[in-house]
């Protein structure tokens, strides 16, 4: 059972997407993958009509038949995306929001420590299966993509795809909320009749009053995030003290931890409260091959269509939707999914030992690795 939801965290128990497909008098259906007890999704298609790969996200609404601040779109005729052929098509795949807890103390961890953490245990690792690899964002020809990347680990995102805070914040408003930005200028849809902003929708307002009315949205949330602090573990709930400690023995033991770090430590950095602290992310922040089982076929970067950034557990015990695509409420089946066997396409799945392992415990032991999971 999960403990209320806080803010950063997993999508509300109440999905506001529905809402918004009629917002104003938007002309939207719903997606028959958008549910008002689900999570708030969005979609990717796999490969574009002609079989080079897409991976991009796929507007879910349009504004056409819209009446609200930004004009009369009753003249806009773009049309909402078809999702039922891709789907039939086995070439529709979708993501939730990742989590946003203490973002700001995983942005000032210094590559070194991740480095560092990546070599300890070494052999252990590999005796289970295990490797992982920071997520270092280059050019095909090798060299370091100075765009948004300059070669240093990247560590947001699901595929670990983006750099900092401020990047992952204009992203997310330009693809995921249609709000073009200092990063991202142009619109998407370019449609003439469609246009009702001739500037992007939010800049640095250099005429601002003060500090704060200077700053862009994208700054605000990036700054949001940066201070979201990090939710606090329960000493007791669910299952009682002894449980959950109980349960964290167990999260070394099997092998969890190997990839789920329970904590890497920031370094300096120009924000006292983010300088020199213990992170407990329990996450290494690489990305590993999930295998067959997980793989959504998107290659992101230098990620592969398997790989996946060991998604951060602090927090767990509030989030409701689990896995990149919130297919599950269910954590035992969110562990059980990180165990697949190696296909033509894809690697055997590098959990699968630490899953092993979780198979081989009694149920007793079992419940006090969920109880210490759902603690988080």
């Amino acid at each position: 059972m999960s403990r209320p939801a806080g803010s950063g965290g997993s999508s509300p128990a109440v999905n506001p997407q529905v809402a918004v497909a009629t917002a104003f008098g938007a002309d939207n259906k719903v997606p028959f993958f958008i549910q008002s007890n689900g999570p708030v999704r969005e979609a990717r298609f796999k490969h574009n009509p002609d079989g080079s790969r897409d991976g991009g996200v796929h507007d879910l609404f349009v504004i056409s038949g819209r009446i609200d601040n930004t004009g009369n779109a009753n003249n806009c005729t773009i049309t909402q995306e078809d999702f039922s052929t891709p789907s039939k098509n086995n070439n529709l795949i979708f993501r939730i929001p990742t989590p946003v807890f203490g973002g700001g103390l995983i942005e000032q961890i210094p590559d070194s420590v991740i480095v560092a953490n990546q070599a300890a245990a070494a052999r252990q690792k590999v005796n289970i299966g295990i490797a992982g690899r920071p997520h270092r964002i280059r050019m095909d020809n090798g060299t370091t993509n100075m765009n948004g990347n300059d070669g240093t680990i990247a560590r947001f995102g699901w595929k670990a795809q983006n750099k900092s805070l401020i990047l992952f914040a204009g992203e997310a408003y330009n693809v995921e909320m249609g709000i073009s930005n200092e990063l991202f200028q142009t619109e998407r849809d370019e449609t003439q009749n469609c246009q009702f902003a001739s500037t992007p929708n939010d800049i640095t307002h250099t005429d601002g009053a003060t500090p704060a009315e200077t700053l862009s949205d994208i700054e605000k949330f990036a700054h949001f995030m940066r201070f979201l602090a990090p939710p606090t573990p329960s000493l007791t709930t669910p299952g009682g003290a002894q449980s959950i400690a109980n349960g964290r023995a167990l999260f070394q033991s099997t092998g969890c931890a190997y990839c789920h770090t329970p904590t890497l430590r920031t370094g300096n950095a120009a924000v006292a409260a983010l300088a020199n602290k213990d992170v407990n992310l329990y996450s290494d922040l690489l990305l590993h091959h999930m295998g067959p089982g997980l793989a959504d076929e998107i290659v992101q970067a230098q990620a592969d269509p398997d790989e996946f950034r060991t998604a951060p557990l602090w927090g767990l015990g509030q989030r409701i939707f689990l896995l990149h695509d919130g297919r599950t409420t269910d954590l035992v089946q969110a562990i059980l999914a990180h165990r697949s066997s190696g296909n033509t396409s894809y690697k055997a799945s590098e959990a699968n030992g630490v899953v092993n392992n979780f198979n081989n415990l009694g149920d007793s032991q079992k419940q006090d690795l969920l109880n210490f999971l759902r603690s988080l």
